[in-house]
């Protein structure tokens, strides 16, 4: 307890920062269990509005902390991803905004999608055992909660499409790129 009488552990249970990254600023969020959310394109207004979801959604204010020993690896690492000297992450995550299938298929994508390759959704799909859920994928991956680190950017269209992408398809693009799948766009 604070002076105050409040237990400081649960003020802290979602800590949050924005980092600039070279497809804009992401906003990182964590809980002690890992890191929670990540959001593409965190102006002010997005960020307000990812705020207010997490606090919804997990039933806590979260707290802007980027000093947290909670944030500090996540930070690291995203830092060193978009240098190009990380190629995967190695982080404990929070996977309490997601379940089910949705779940089931983002672990699949984050453990068995390396750095500098793509996989189809149907593909995906096959490796959770359900081979014709192609469409359901695609929407697991819009509700990726922990884009990035958890690569929905990899997944693609079988016929060699890009796909659909929560962080617009220039963003998809240039991670792919980053990762060597792409070439670097030209401008």
């Amino acid at each position: 307890m604070d002076s105050d009488g409040r237990d400081e552990r649960r003020d802290e249970r979602v800590v949050w920062t924005v980092v600039g990254t070279d497809i804009g600023p992401l906003l990182l969020a964590a809980t002690r269990d890992g890191l929670v959310n990540v959001v593409f394109h965190a102006t002010d207004a997005v960020r307000d509005k990812a705020l207010d979801r997490l606090a919804s959604r997990l039933g806590t204010e979260p707290v802007q902390a980027p000093g947290s020993p909670l944030l500090a690896e996540a930070i690291r690492q995203v830092e060193s991803y978009f240098t190009g000297a990380r190629q995967g992450f190695d982080l404990p995550l929070d996977w309490s905004l997601i379940s089910g299938f949705n779940r089931q298929v983002l672990r699949e994508l984050a453990s068995g999608v390396p750095y500098g390759t793509v996989v189809g959704y149907g593909d995906l799909a096959g490796r959770v055992g359900q081979p014709g859920a192609a469409q359901a994928v695609g929407a697991a991956m819009g509700a990726n909660p922990l884009p990035v680190v958890v690569p929905c950017h990899r997944v693609v269209e079988s016929g060699g499409g890009i796909g659909g992408f929560g962080g617009g398809l220039e963003t998809k693009r240039k991670l792919l790129a980053l990762e060597g799948v792409l070439p670097q766009p030209l401008f």
